[in-house]
């Protein structure tokens, strides 16, 4: 059954409600004040150093190290030696006077600079033993370096293109991960000729002079692997 419909509105109610329309909606917004208001959002300036390009953002993983190791090697050719007598061998001649002031000038000027070496490599010849112990009687750090002479620096040294690859290897023998500064001394034609070619540029050691390398690696063995040949920052060459 439906319901009754519903009467119909006397003309003077309809009247009334036309004439006064339905009242209006209003939203108000409330705005917080300034002190409770986020501040806006300031764009982050980020430095990247113009020595090399910048790297793409690595996600971090734990207990890695933040960067690879930087690995520093040191090519100091001998001081100058004395001339000897007639039957002294080349191998046998000893510093001269100037020699031995030379050693103790680049001794200083290697701690001054922070480049003390961890382990030294040494050529068994009179002049570069001679050099590698006024060193170290002057610069703490030198004489707490574990020290091997090597007698094949000596010969390796007067042969062409050899000496770079000769000290490569003897660098992975002697050397381990957790050493970062190597000194390898000895003799040129070799020693300027390995630091030229570690290095990409040409390089010219004096007596008593050394040449400063540095390569990225976590070893030895990949620091010249990535670097290779002409791939070594050259930081510049110490003098007397």
């Amino acid at each position: 059954m439906r319901a009754p419909a519903a009467p119909p509105l006397p003309a003077a109610l309809l009247s009334r409600c036309s004439s006064h329309p339905a009242p209006t909606l209003r939203v108000l917004l409330y705005r917080a004040p300034a002190a409770c208001r986020p501040p806006p959002a300031v764009a982050r300036s980020v430095s990247v150093s113009v020595d090399a390009p910048a790297a793409a953002a690595q996600p971090a993983v734990a207990g890695a190290p933040s960067s690879t190791p930087r690995r520093r090697l040191i090519l100091l050719r001998h001081g100058e030696s004395a001339a000897g007598g007639r039957s002294t061998r080349d191998h046998d001649r000893p510093l001269s006077k100037a020699g031995r002031a030379d050693a103790i000038s680049v001794s200083n000027k290697l701690q001054q600079m922070g480049w003390i070496p961890e382990l030294i490599l040494c050529s068994d010849a009179m002049r570069t033993k001679e050099t590698l112990k006024i060193l170290q009687e002057h610069v703490e750090g030198l004489s707490e370096a574990v020290v091997h002479f090597i007698p094949s620096f000596y010969s390796i040294a007067a042969m062409d293109g050899q000496t770079a690859e000769h000290l490569q290897k003897a660098i992975c023998q002697y050397s381990s991960d957790e050493i970062l500064t190597v000194m390898c001394m000895g003799h040129n034609k070799g020693w300027e000729e390995a630091a030229s070619m570690f290095s990409g540029d040409s390089v010219e050691l004096k007596t008593c002079n050394a040449a400063l390398l540095e390569a990225a690696g976590k070893s030895w063995v990949e620091a010249f692997s990535k670097a290779g040949l002409g791939g070594w920052k050259l930081h510049g060459i110490v003098k007397p």
